[in-house]
């Protein structure tokens, strides 16, 4: 059995989200497909780094593939995409993974970025992949407010209802945010997250951005460990998976 290390970019607009499911297309569902393909129609499984949800993108998914034949990873990397089209998804590196490397559990940081259209216009080119929010943003506002969430905490109150999630402890290593000319960008790191954290605590930010929250109420909501104390959940679109660490560099290896 030869295993594989992949790095994907891809579009989530018109996908249910990573993982299969019965309501409509997966991303994971495109990706096992070509697999399979290359193994006689064989079905294959793979290990992602991080299940995005229906409408998140990513410039950076990193994914453990497992085949029964072995092919160069320059090969398996065309022959994927070949078999991939015509949908958004593309591996852009592949290389054999060493032993006991696993996309997911061997991650130690992932890093996501969140757009924000902030203008009077909407997106012509940016569609899909901006949350268009018209009213005015006090970015450096929201920058403060970010920092009283960064640390190890309790982040029950940006959680979703839905998260299987064991704990909802999680240590925030970085939440930035910037503007570049009508671009909002959030960008947060962590070892990992919460199901729809990001995007919980991009909704919350906004409220400060506008405001209608003070900087120092996004506090008061880490504190309250509690859902409905915070803000609402900020659109898929401008979501972006950008980053997956890991203590060595996954494409290191020797190829053999």
């Amino acid at each position: 059995m030869a295993r594989y290390a992949l790095r994907l970019e891809y579009d989530g607009a018109g996908f249910v989200g990573w993982q299969r499911q019965d309501n409509g297309l997966s991303i994971q569902e495109v990706v096992e497909q070509a697999a399979a393909r290359l193994a006689g129609d064989g079905r294959v499984h793979c290990v992602v780094a991080g299940r995005t949800d229906a409408g998140v993108h990513a410039e950076a998914q990193m994914v453990l593939l497992e085949l029964p034949c072995a092919l160069a990873p320059e090969r398996l990397m065309a022959a994927l995409n070949f078999h991939m089209k015509p949908h958004p998804v593309v591996v852009v590196r592949a290389g054999f993974a060493a032993a006991g490397w696993n996309a997911r559990f061997s991650a130690i940081g992932r890093a996501y970025r969140y757009r924000i259209l902030n203008r009077g216009p909407r997106p012509a080119l940016l569609a899909g992949r901006v949350w268009h929010v018209i009213a005015p943003l006090d970015e450096a506002a929201m920058h403060a407010a970010a920092q009283s969430l960064l640390g190890r905490h309790d982040f029950s109150s940006f959680r979703a209802a839905a998260c299987q999630a064991k704990s909802p402890v999680r240590t925030l290593d970085r939440l930035d945010v910037r503007r570049d000319g009508d671009l909002v960008e959030i960008i947060a790191e962590a070892r990992s997250f919460l199901h729809h954290q990001v995007r919980n605590l991009t909704g919350t930010l906004k409220l400060v951005g506008e405001g209608r929250w003070p900087v120092g109420r996004v506090a008061e909501v880490l504190a309250a460990r509690d859902r409905g104390k915070a803000g609402p959940t900020a659109p898929a679109d401008g979501l972006c998976l950008t980053a997956v660490r890991y203590a060595a560099d996954p494409f290191s290896p020797p190829q053999t």
